[in-house]
């Protein structure tokens, strides 16, 4: 058994974040890319996004702080914290309305 807190993990990469010229910083902290199911906590500073980009297999993302949209074509939703939004299999990309941290979760 293994137990993490993601509200610590949250705020570790939101200060990382706030420290990289990118404006992100990510950590994985469940599987991988050898296994089938993977989870990553990210963060985006204000204004930073996830370019376009297909998803690997089935996903969703559980919002641990701050705001964000999730964009594929013509269609957006905003989440923010709490929110758990299911991403569509179409490209999509992801904005940081504010600064923000978020669960991924990925079934390939």
């Amino acid at each position: 058994m293994d137990k993490k807190s993601l509200t610590a993990v949250a705020r570790q990469q939101l200060k990382l974040a706030n420290t990289a010229s990118s404006g992100r910083s990510s950590q994985t902290i469940y599987g991988g890319h050898q296994r089938s199911l993977r989870q990553t906590v990210v963060a985006l500073t204000a204004g930073e996004e996830l370019a376009e980009h297909d998803s690997p297999g089935e996903a969703t993302l559980l919002v641990l702080s701050g705001t964000l949209t999730l964009i594929a074509g013509e269609d957006s939703w905003k989440g923010s914290a709490g929110d758990l939004l299911v991403i569509p299999s179409a490209r999509h990309r992801v904005e940081a309305v504010e600064d923000v941290a978020f669960l991924l979760t990925v079934a390939k």
